[in-house]
């Protein structure tokens, strides 16, 4: 049986300067920078010169769901234009 995690819900402010940037390297893994201002947070794999097949999974899985966030976070963004 799996037990209930703990959630924890960040809210980070996009306005200013913001970005998510892929960093490769050629000798370890990649690292995946989320910059809010003076907040950084970086994503990477546990090893840092190995990766394994549930780290590609975890990859894709991640795109997936930015991907599906975007789209999402623009309907909304559309839908508030269109009110008066």
């Amino acid at each position: 049986m799996k037990r209930p995690r703990p959630i924890s819900v960040i809210t980070l402010k996009s306005s200013g300067p913001s970005s998510a940037k892929s960093h490769p390297y050629p000798r370890r893994t990649p690292v995946l920078a989320l910059d809010f201002d003076a907040i950084s947070v970086l994503v990477t794999t546990s090893h840092s010169n190995q990766v394994t097949p549930a780290d590609v999974t975890f990859a894709r899985e991640l795109a997936k769901e930015a991907a599906a966030f975007a789209v999402a976070v623009e309907r909304m963004f559309r839908s508030a234009a269109k009110q008066p």
